[in-house]
Formats: structure tokens, sequence, C-alpha cells
């Protein structure tokens, strides 16, 4: 049989055709010479996003200087700063946002607690199979979603719930677990957990287990090198995943509203009984404002002190 030539032999792939049709058409929308601006178009669309966050801060921004008119309750035609006063003179409001960052920082200290040794058993387990039940059940919560986790913790720390009914086997009375500051911050620790392990294991897979070796052949042993050697080169995960979880909780709304029972309000809470309960859009959009002030005020301190941690994306440290 005549040999086939390398031509007749090579059959140019039906992808490589739809590839070299769709790089076709791309130069045709966007050509060669505007190479250099092609990152910018990737990040339009982010770019856009942003943008329409930051027109809706300006306009919250401006209901906040308008007052309620309590005889046709709409917004007021002129600027005050009476909104801002009222926040200032109200004790409610002072105890609302004392309540808010008290939560959020117990939030970031028992999450980061529970965390850290979760993520580096993760990371340095030498079992395949411990590893993949460990990611399972750090992923299985995000497929249930606040709100159905919120009532599954209103069903276990009920008064006839699963853990009263542990204690009622030893004698003990139904403890009232729930609506109260406790019972928040316990929600919120188990919602916030997750995100805190997916940001401190890549700072733990980055320390090489020689440095804890070499620790260990100094004479440290396991605790000594976990606190001295560890911790310390984990620093840009603890401050990523304490800056996502602060802020993540100070705004946090479903957990106390569900898991407070209304009397362990969050500055979010606050903002939504504004808006959508008394109609005062105005004091509302000032509350809305303390927020994004206040959380950007804690960010920046952190961020000044101790860096931006792994959210740095590899910058100075």
């Amino acid at each position: 049989m005549p040999e086939q030539s390398d031509d007749q032999q090579f059959r140019y792939p039906l992808r490589w055709r739809v590839m070299d049709a769709l790089e076709a058409a791309l130069d045709m929308i966007w050509p060669r010479r505007l190479a250099r601006y092609s990152g910018w178009a990737m990040i339009a669309p982010a770019i856009l996003l942003v943008g329409i966050l930051v027109l809706g801060l300006v306009q919250i921004a401006e209901g906040s200087l308008h007052t309620l008119d309590r005889s046709t309750f709409l917004p007021s035609e002129e600027y005050t700063l009476a909104n801002y006063q009222t926040i200032i003179d109200s004790t409610t409001y002072w105890r609302v946002l004392w309540r808010s960052l008290l939560g959020a920082g117990l939030t970031v200290f028992f999450t980061l607690l529970l965390a850290l040794p979760y993520s580096y058993i993760m990371v340095r387990t030498s079992s395949a199979t411990i590893r993949k039940s460990l990611l399972v059940v750090l992923f299985l919560p995000f497929f249930i979603g606040q709100v159905v986790r919120a009532y599954g913790i209103l069903i276990v720390l009920g008064t006839s719930g699963a853990v009263n009914d542990v204690l009622g086997l030893f004698g003990v009375e139904p403890l009232r677990l729930l609506f109260n500051f406790p019972a928040v911050v316990f929600g919120l620790v188990q919602y916030m957990l997750p995100f805190s392990v997916l940001l401190l294991a890549p700072a733990l897979t980055a320390i090489p287990r020689e440095t804890e070796t070499a620790a260990s052949s100094l004479g440290a042993n396991w605790l000594q090198s976990f606190w001295h050697v560890v911790i310390p080169m984990a620093k840009p995960g603890l401050v990523g995943a304490g800056l996502v979880v602060g802020t993540l909780s100070l705004t946090d709304f479903a957990m106390p509203a569900m898991l407070g029972g209304g009397s362990q309000d969050f500055i979010a809470n606050a903002i939504y009984d504004q808006f959508f309960r008394t109609a005062d859009q105005g004091l509302g959009a000032a509350l809305a404002l303390l927020l994004v002030a206040l959380g950007s005020v804690i960010a920046g301190v952190v961020i000044a002190i101790f860096g931006a941690g792994t959210l740095g994306m590899g910058g100075r440290k």
C-alpha cells in the first residue's frame, strides 16, 4: 500500500479550529494594538462592581443628612447632622456598638483558637484519609447556609435540645442556652470557622517541615516548637483570617437576630430596624456609615500594625 503523506496522516482537531475561530473573533473585537490594555479590560467588571458600591455609599451618605419628617414620613429637605447627634446621644446605640465590637473580638479569638490546630493537623497529617475527612467536614457547612445552621443551633441548644437532654442524664435542670450573648458568639464561631481554616491552611503549608525538625533537634519539644516556630511563621495566615472573621462578624445579621432573640442586636440589626421597621432611612443610613467607618478603621489599624497577612498577595509582611 502506498504510504500516506504527513498532511494526510495529520487531521486538524475540531477543538483547535474552534479555538482559532474564537481567537479570530477576539482579534476583531480587541485588536492586538490594544494588548497593553488587556489587564484593565479583565478587571473592568470588578471596577464596575466597586463603582456601584461607591455610588451606593455616596447615596447613603447623602441620605444620612436628612431626618425623618414624622408628619409625612418622608425625608426632610434640609441637610442636617441630627441623625449623627441622635446616635451620639443614645445609650442604646452605644450599647449595640460595644456589643458588636466585643462579639467580633471574641469570635476572632475563639475562631483562631480552634482553626489553628485544625488547620495544622489537616496540613501536617500523613494520612490521606484523615486529610480528606477533615476537608469534607470543613466544606460541608458551606452547602447548608447560615440560616439553616442557625436553626440547627436553635434545635441543639433549645430547652428540649440535645445538650439539655445530655445534661438531664446527670440530673441537671434544663438550662437557658439560647437568646443571650454567649449563644450569638457560639453561632458566629461555628459559622466563621471554615473561613478561618481556609485562610490559615496556605500559611501553614508554606512552613517547611524541616524548620520544625531543626527546632526538635535543638531540644525543643512539640509544644515549644509549635509556640516559638509555627505560630510566628503562620502570622500572615493569622492576620488574614483575623481580618476576614472580624469584619464578617462585626457586620453579621442572622446570628444575632436568630440566636439573640432580639435582645442581642448588632449594628446590622439596628440598621435593618431603622430601614424596614421604623422607616427612618436617614438614621439607618447614618448607622450604616458608622459601621463602614468602624470596620475600615479597625482593618486599617490591624494592617498598619501587623500587615495585611495572606490578604497582602505576597507583599511586604
